[in-house]
């Protein structure tokens, strides 16, 4: 950690005024006598400098892509070793990752034992002791740490959708961090347009409040603040992150709560759902629902034919009961017929079944589908009963969503199609497979969210994958703490 007395900063909602004034009392005390003249870093000299240790490389930089676009749109120009007041933008830069635990991050991402006060101030104020090429390094390096906090705040640590040479690469949905970095450089307030890179919805915003309190303010008053609490935040502050949930219209399935949220601009609908086994999870995804289907026909995954199916149809009435018909691999029907199924038993890699629409079939009156790698979709399902256990980790890995219909009727209005929903109730009245297309797709996220902000403190659920402890020493594989030291 960098040297100075910042461990007890809070910076309340998205940073206030009150940080700027902490500012200025450590600018004023850590080094009493030096603040009254400060000189200029020859300029031109800096820039060759800065523009030769990009040019060449620097393997220690997080995103060396984005910092080369960042200093050859401000022409290699130095951007923090500038004469400023103790409330500049470069002291409000070190301040805020002084104050990383708070967004439960880790100092060891942004190169703490390169960005020292000591060395800053030296440099502001002693300019000739230092030479050019040490100063260009600390601005390069204040910049990559700067670049990967805001990455950091948008995207999450460990994002599966969004890898660091991705963003390092390319902009992603109009983010670009060199040219909110930039902006944020012409701001009074640094911290808060910094602080503006963060996911706004509600469910974000309200846990990260709760950590800024229990890291910054509370661990400061003597409360004894638990060290599982924070990182439980951390991790899933992480994981909203990842989640891209800042649209007006979307989908909400959190696995570890069995719950749907259908998220609108002005109302919220909550449905509950079954999710998988933990022997076969439903994976976190983003991803969008392009239409849904009445009365669909499932073709049944390949493992389920071969150890559920296949058993079950070893009596040879229930191959009619169950309403399946199989086919071989080229699609060529297989008759219902002892002889037929011997060699289906034999073999059951070369062929496939299907089950056809009906009040029985596994995927109940309505799927809604969107596009992903798991080949998991959404569905109705026949056994409703199941809806109102408590705990709803039974299915092979789809969702499983109470009252379909009502959910399917919902999207049709509000993507301007109010007027197929009788038709829709009536293909399903009739069991008809129709296709509904969604002029609008909606964004579907699928998340493993395990705690929340709640009224009288942190709501916490069961992790029923085991995936809190996996994410915590991905994220914190040094041993790092947290909390406030």
């Amino acid at each position: 950690m960098r040297t100075g007395n910042t461990k007890n900063i809070i910076i309340p909602g998205y940073f206030i005024v009150i940080s700027l004034i902490l500012l200025s009392v450590i600018y004023a005390f850590a080094y009493p006598g030096k603040t009254k003249q400060l000189y200029t870093v020859p300029q031109d000299s800096l820039s060759a400098e800065i523009r030769s240790q990009l040019q060449s490389g620097s393997r220690e930089l997080f995103f060396p892509k984005t910092v080369g676009r960042f200093y050859a749109a401000n022409n290699y120009q130095q951007v923090w070793l500038k004469p400023q007041s103790g409330t500049g933008s470069t002291w409000q830069a070190m301040l805020m990752l002084d104050c990383v635990l708070q967004f439960g991050l880790s100092h060891a991402d942004y190169h703490p034992h390169e960005l020292m006060y000591n060395k800053l101030h030296e440099i502001l104020e002693n300019p000739n002791t230092i030479s050019v090429h040490q100063q260009a390094r600390f601005e390069i390096m204040l910049t990559d740490a700067m670049i990967n906090f805001m990455n950091n705040l948008h995207f999450g640590k460990l994002n599966p959708y969004i890898n660091d040479g991705q963003q390092d690469e390319q902009l992603i949905d109009g983010y670009d961090a060199a040219a909110l970095l930039t902006n944020a450089l012409k701001q009074k307030d640094l911290m808060t347009a910094v602080g503006n890179v963060q996911p706004q919805n509600s469910a974000y915003v309200t846990l990260q409040q709760y950590m800024q309190l229990r890291v910054g303010q509370e661990s400061g008053d003597c409360y004894q603040v638990p060290e599982s609490e924070i990182r439980k935040m951390a991790i899933n502050l992480n994981r909203l992150r990842w989640a891209d949930l800042d649209h007006n219209a979307y989908i909400q399935i959190n696995i570890p709560t069995f719950t749907l949220t259908l998220h609108e601009p002005d109302s919220t609908y909550n449905f509950r759902v079954i999710v998988g086994k933990p022997q076969n999870q439903t994976p976190e995804l983003n991803s969008d629902i392009t239409y849904f289907t009445t009365a669909p026909e499932w073709k049944v995954p390949n493992k389920i034919f071969r150890n559920e199916i296949l058993p079950k149809l070893n009596n040879i009435a229930s191959y009619d009961d169950l309403q399946y018909a199989i086919y071989d691999n080229n699609g060529k029907y297989i008759p219902n017929n002892a002889d037929a199924l011997k060699k289906v038993m034999a073999a059951p890699h070369n062929y496939h079944a299907t089950q056809s629409s009906g009040c029985d079939n596994a995927l109940g009156l309505v799927v809604f589908r969107f596009p992903n790698i798991y080949d998991v979709f959404l569905h109705d399902t026949p056994e409703k009963q199941l809806f109102n256990r408590p705990a709803r980790d039974f299915s092979h890995g789809c969702i499983r969503v109470e009252k379909a219909a009502e959910l399917a009727s919902l999207l049709l209005k509000y993507d301007g199609q109010a007027n197929k929903v009788k038709e829709m109730q009536r293909a399903i009245t009739h069991e008809q497979t129709v296709n509904f297309n969604f002029k609008k797709h909606v964004p579907i996220r699928i998340t493993y969210i395990t705690c929340s902000r709640g009224e009288w403190g942190l709501d916490s659920c069961k992790d029923i994958y085991d995936l809190d402890n996996r994410l915590e020493m991905a994220l914190y594989q040094d041993g790092s703490r947290v909390a406030a030291r």
